[in-house]
């Protein structure tokens, strides 16, 4: 605990009462290299601080930093055309087993071909299919 107080009474006041700051608008235009090197960690710091701030209190901050690029449509290319895409399958047409797609991305539309493999190991996802069987 006494390091934590020496470092917040004496350490930081020391160091920020020693950095070249101007008392005036014409002063900043006076300061030499030297100087200039010396204002980097504390402004890179608040940067960090301000930064890390916006990034906890802001949620939209995150849509566009860790989210991908995507136009975040569940659906990329299946019958764009249509207001709402509604498949209908008669389940006599089904012989024992039909596998149909969840992840929206088949070429088989509305069965499973598999591409949810690629899709979840791209994204992260955990999506698959659904297994309908028919009972004897």
């Amino acid at each position: 605990m006494q390091l934590v107080a020496q470092l917040v009474k004496e350490s930081i006041p020391n160091y920020l009462s020693s950095l070249p700051i101007p008392d005036t608008i014409g002063g900043w235009f006076r300061l030499g290299i030297k100087d200039w090197a010396a204002l980097i960690p504390p402004t890179a710091l608040l940067a960090g601080v301000g930064y890390m701030s916006y990034m906890s209190f802001c949620p939209k901050a995150w849509e566009g930093c860790c989210r991908s690029k995507k136009s975040g449509a569940i659906n990329p290319q299946i019958l764009k055309s249509s207001d709402k895409v509604v498949d209908s399958i008669d389940i006599e047409d089904i012989s024992e087993k039909a596998v149909f797609c969840r992840c929206w991305r088949s070429k088989n539309w509305p069965y499973c071909d598999g591409s949810h493999n690629a899709h979840n190991k791209s994204e992260g996802d955990n999506v698959g299919p659904l297994i309908v069987t028919k009972k004897k």
